[in-house]
């Protein structure tokens, strides 16, 4: 069961609460948000849905979260459910969640995380006649995409052929030269973008939060283009194309991946169970850095494990290893769908 899935699951059960009269609530939330659990939290997935509807219902969150509980023990994929804090519903799953998860985002490739969530929806996204504000308007809107609106886009001025050709941004953004008060306004770069390329100027326009100076023309800006540890570009790139190399390896040893139980695995599995949380969250806000951030955090959690994911010396491959792999895997395809929602490469060579 995936974080889309398990969502659905808990909607449904507070709408079956609500029309059986165990809830009076007379709005319902359009979407249920699961993550990992937090402090104090336990099992694979919390979520705060008790507490959202504890005012409107007249109910206590603890007495809410215990009634939704009743009914999230009796659904497909859910092995237990225990109520923590002041009414945080904690959801454990069926068998083998690591290793389901992982099939999950491989059955679904770079797609994962994307949803039908915003579908029929058109928002009217408008920039700033400016290189920052077209950049990110083209990233929003591919995270947009991703979460099934079709966003309409506008700039305030015409899209120079330096943006398309050194940025990737569409040249066919139409012209509206109004005043608007939904306009993407970042703060600018401080120096012509173009100049790092592509993949490392969009890096360093997206990255920063948009009310944040991107570091373009000073001495950060050399780290953008620098193959090394401290470029958070490189780091998420070069565990990505790490990935492949294990997947090219593992293939000429004669194993291929298979998902199962991997212990230790770090905080890798709760960064690629949270990542449709991720892409929700910077659908909704606006906000590719989030989905920059996400990826640092993946790659850096993945860099433990990837050791440890090929046999040693004479050892033969095992269980552990596909596993390993698999994970490795999944973490890789993660990597790769977030870079392309953020308009940059993922190269399998590094």
């Amino acid at each position: 069961m995936t974080p889309v899935e398990l969502s659905r699951t808990v909607l449904h059960a507070v709408r079956r609460a609500v029309d059986e009269g165990e809830l009076a609530v007379a709005v319902l939330p359009e979407r249920v948000v699961v993550a990992p659990p937090g402090p104090g939290g336990c099992g694979d997935y919390a979520t705060n849905v008790a507490l959202q509807l504890a005012r409107p219902a007249g109910q206590p969150a603890p007495a809410v979260a215990e009634l939704l509980r009743t009914r999230l023990l009796h659904a497909d994929g859910i092995s237990d459910v225990v109520v923590t804090g002041p009414g945080f519903l904690n959801i454990s799953l069926d068998g083998d969640a690591d290793g389901r998860l992982v099939r999950d985002i491989l059955r679904a490739g770079p797609r994962y995380g994307h949803s039908d969530t915003l579908a029929g929806q058109a928002p009217q996204l408008h920039a700033a006649h400016d290189a920052r504000a077209v950049v990110l308007l083209d990233a929003v809107a591919r995270v947009l995409r991703s979460q099934g609106a079709r966003p309409h886009l506008t700039c305030a001025g015409p899209v120079e052929d330096a943006w398309v050709r050194f940025l990737g941004v569409p040249s066919d953004i139409p012209v509206d030269a109004g005043t608007r008060s939904d306009t993407l306004r970042p703060v600018p770069a401080p120096a012509d973008p173009t100049l790092l390329g592509r993949d490392a100027a969009r890096w360093a326009l997206l990255h920063p939060a948009p009310h944040d100076r991107p570091h373009i023309g000073d001495s950060q800006s050399e780290q953008r283009l620098a193959q090394r540890e401290t470029n958070p570009l490189f780091r998420v790139r070069y565990a990505h194309a790490r990935t492949r190399a294990l997947l090219r390896n593992a293939a000429d040893l004669g194993f291929t991946p298979e998902p199962g139980p991997v212990a230790p695995h770090g905080d890798v599995l709760p960064l690629l169970a949270d990542h449709p949380r991720v892409l929700a969250a910077t659908a909704a806000h606006r906000a590719p850095d989030r989905l920059a951030r996400h990826l640092v955090a993946v790659a850096g959690a993945l860099a433990p494990l990837l050791p440890s994911v090929l046999p040693l010396g004479d050892e033969k491959p095992s269980a552990a290893h596909r596993a390993r792999l698999a994970l490795a895997e999944a973490a890789g395809t993660v990597l790769a769908g977030g870079l392309t929602l953020l308009g940059i490469d993922a190269p399998d060579h590094l």
